[in-house]
């Protein structure tokens, strides 16, 4: 079973991911803020990590940054309300972000995006 690491500040929005990647068959592992995902990210095996980019302390950028640099196999996916342009999701991609899931999402819609993210 692939195992997701879903990282935002806001505690209804991990128990709502987490329940719409457990329905899909995923193992979760929550993180509130980007310190404790990079630390249970020492600890746990994760084939995914959902970030939200607008944390307090650390940013979901710096985050990023900090696993591409240690674990460049772990795949990363932005989970955020900010609008950006087509051009700078491009660069985000070509330094290795799996994909850029805008907020709200819909149950299926992040299904599909999850599933097509762990296939590649």
């Amino acid at each position: 079973m692939k195992k997701i690491m879903v990282v935002d500040n806001e505690p209804d929005i991990v128990d709502l991911t987490r329940t719409v990647l457990e329905l899909g068959g995923y193992t979760v592992i929550p993180a509130y803020s980007g310190e404790e995902c990079l630390r249970k990210l020492e600890k746990e095996k994760v084939d995914l990590v959902l970030l939200d980019i607008m944390m307090p302390g650390m940013s979901g950028w710096d985050v990023f940054n900090r696993i591409k640099k240690k674990a460049s196999e772990v795949k990363v996916a932005f989970m955020s309300v900010l609008e950006i342009s087509e051009k700078r999701k491009q660069v985000l991609l070509d330094e290795g972000l799996a994909d850029y899931i805008m907020k709200p999402f819909d149950k299926d819609g992040l299904l599909s995006r999850v599933d097509n993210m762990l296939k590649e």
